[in-house]
């Protein structure tokens, strides 16, 4: 970060990974796409070349995650997330409103974003969305001890570092695509308080019941980290549509991206 970002208290400028417009003479509509925890904008391989033909294609990294700047002073919430998201996205001048499309982490910080920036986004499309709820406000038994699991497993991989880095690296050789999943000493701080203060401590609900834009929700029925409990109260939200994919997990593969694509082309 700059001294004056330092002294301001501004979030820093997010890398922007891929841009396929011009600026402001593009006249294509904009998607802008938001990765997850502890991966980088390569989660949109297979998307990104199903719609930059007909749209501007705009993926950034996350704070302190792909080539994003590290802030060890940010806490990390959803909040700070969209606000650097919202400052990056200010030195581009996408012509709005535009789609954001979210995976995962991404998911819950494009909610935010629309949450607060109404009459920026036109559509929201929440990829896999891990929506964790406290096990408490959780009416079907099995749904609280379900999402009990959740918040007691990230709490054991926040406090155990060598044992989450080399699950995740052991994870990373398996995956359908290179770097999609990282945990290093260079973005450890970046992902626990991610993990805290963005995942587990979200607000996800309450963004959007106040965002405007239609939303569409797109998860795989083999993908590990969705809480049923949580999804189906989402699915029950005025303007969201749910769309489940068969044989299909977290990551963004080729038939995820295409349903992914078919709902942002439905909203033109």
């Amino acid at each position: 970060m700059s001294f004056w970002d330092r002294l301001l208290r501004r979030p820093p400028r997010l890398h922007v990974a891929h841009d396929s417009g011009t600026g402001d003479g593009d006249e294509r509509p904009v998607v802008v796409l938001v990765h997850g925890i502890a991966s980088s904008s390569v989660t949109f391989t297979n998307l990104v070349p199903l719609l930059e033909k007909d749209y501007r294609c705009i993926a950034i990294d996350l704070l302190g995650f792909g080539e994003s700047p590290v802030d060890k002073e940010s806490t990390y919430t959803l909040g700070r997330h969209a606000d650097a998201l919202r400052r990056t996205l200010g030195s581009l001048h996408p012509r709005t409103p535009f789609t954001i499309v979210g995976h995962s982490l991404g998911s819950l910080i494009a909610a935010r974003f629309a949450a607060h920036h109404p009459d920026d986004v036109n559509h929201l499309v929440m990829v896999s969305p891990p929506i964790y709820l406290p096990p408490s406000v959780m009416g079907d038994p099995a749904d609280r001890a379900n999402m009990g699991l959740y918040f007691a497993a990230y709490e054991y991989l926040r406090g155990n570092q060598e044992f989450t880095t080399w699950a995740a690296g052991a994870l990373a050789a398996i995956a359908p695509i290179k770097n999609v999943l990282e945990v290093t000493e260079r973005n450890w701080v970046p992902f626990v308080r991610s993990l805290k203060n963005a995942v587990e401590s979200q607000t996800t609900l309450a963004d959007l019941s106040a965002v405007d834009a239609p939303v569409d929700v797109v998860y795989g029925t083999l993908d590990p980290f969705l809480a049923p409990g949580g999804l189906k109260i989402v699915g029950q939200l005025r303007k969201v549509t749910v769309t489940r994919v068969s044989g299909v997990d977290h990551v963004i593969r080729p038939k995820l991206a295409e349903e992914v694509e078919r709902r942002i082309r439905e909203h033109g």
